[in-house]
């Protein structure tokens, strides 16, 4: 099916090394995926994505928005593409997301019913539906690597019953998504070509662990997610507003009730110093749109901690963001110079912010994965 996973080292701690191997790549693991939402890293060329961090590795595997493709351009307009890939022209493997978490934050615009979700689009206000069944059509048609089962996000903060509710239609989709992917997932656009690399491999599909900010609902979450045999597991629902403390918590308390041969992934963190904690603690896994957002808005990451490159005390300083770090930006670029950039309104502001940003990601997790290799006993 083109894919397999394989931890190497495990840390004492619980990070892990290992490696996933996909129908487009192989991912070392743990891994900072950047997120593409609209088949694009934002102000990030694929060409720089793919050089960018450590030893020029650029980013192994990254993220499209199934909510977002599927209202423009359209899924199956990307279908006759030749799938996510061909169309941005991005060779490596990709992961695409159920679309759950957009729809829930169209808090006002959506209907939840046990068949699905309706929805109002953000971009025109037209009427969408979107059910598990609908939700596995779209990923597979846009044909990223790795597709995640359709669930539901609760909001923060929830009561114990209303998020054990929201848990149990999570748990319904997820079988509902497992079941029509398996009938479906050879109509992946790459894999009807006779004779080419991809020929009978197929995406898989992961399952999401939900539960909220409840201890014993996450482990009722895993534990019947785990009952799927999916080929991994995604811890979803954090990073929604919560003290950071809860979210290790959780992250903690989940990963207890997954399985140790499966990737672990949790969706939508966070700050470097968060990633780096989670991958010690043995989270294979994670995405967040903070490199390229902060990158945007002037915030840039630096191995002495946040720097905000709008502050006037940057307007002469010929230094370069960070003297230890060895990306494009930093070998060229000082910091008066990215100043006068985002002062201006030039575009080029976006650019570099955000491959610097993303190669100090990317960076972090080379370090983090050099770490555990040094370390630990072989799995």
């Amino acid at each position: 099916m083109g894919f397999s996973f394989e931890v190497d080292k495990t840390a004492e701690g619980g990070g892990r090394r290992g490696r996933l191997r996909l129908a487009h790549g192989v991912v070392e693991t743990p891994v900072f995926m950047p997120v593409g939402t609209a088949a694009s890293v934002k102000a990030v060329p694929q060409s720089l994505l793919e050089e960018i961090g450590a030893g020029g590795k650029g980013a192994q595997i990254i993220l499209a928005n199934t909510y977002h493709l599927y209202l423009r351009p359209g899924h199956e307009l990307v279908r006759r593409m030749g799938g996510v890939h061909r169309f941005m022209s991005w060779e490596r493997p990709m992961l695409t997301d159920s679309g759950g978490f957009q729809v829930f934050s169209l808090s006002k615009l959506r209907k939840i019913t046990p068949e699905g979700v309706e929805f109002r689009s953000h971009l025109d206000g037209s009427k969408h539906f979107f059910s598990p069944e609908h939700s596995m059509d779209v990923q597979i048609a846009l044909g990223a690597d790795i597709a995640m089962v359709f669930d539901e996000c609760v909001e923060t903060p929830a009561t114990w019953e209303r998020t054990r509710e929201s848990m149990g239609l999570t748990h319904a989709w997820a079988q509902r998504s497992k079941d029509h992917f398996e009938l479906h997932k050879h109509s992946v656009p790459w894999s009807q070509a006779v004779g080419d690399a991809f020929e009978g491999k197929t995406q898989s599909l992961f399952g999401i662990v939900q539960g909220g900010m409840y201890a014993d609902l996450r482990k009722e979450s895993a534990e019947r997610l785990v009952e799927m045999d999916l080929p991994g597991y995604a811890i979803g629902g954090l990073a929604v507003g919560e003290p950071r403390e809860v979210t290790r918590e959780m992250i903690a308390r989940t990963l207890e009730h997954l399985p140790k041969d499966k990737p672990r992934y949790v969706m939508g963190v966070g700050y470097p110093d968060e990633i780096e904690e989670y991958a010690r603690m043995g989270v294979d896994m994670m995405d967040c749109v903070l490199p390229t957002r902060a990158g945007r808005h002037g915030l840039l990451f630096t191995s002495e901690g946040r720097l905000n490159i709008k502050k006037k005390e940057y307007a002469e300083d010929q230094g370069p963001i960070d003297a230890s770090c060895g990306c494009m930006v930093c070998g060229r670029y000082t910091r008066a110079y990215l100043r006068h950039l985002f002062a201006s309104g030039e575009p080029l502001s976006a650019v570099l912010n955000s491959v610097h940003n993303i190669a100090f990601y990317l960076d972090t997790m080379e370090r983090v994965r050099g770490d555990l290799a040094g370390t630990g006993e072989a799995s």
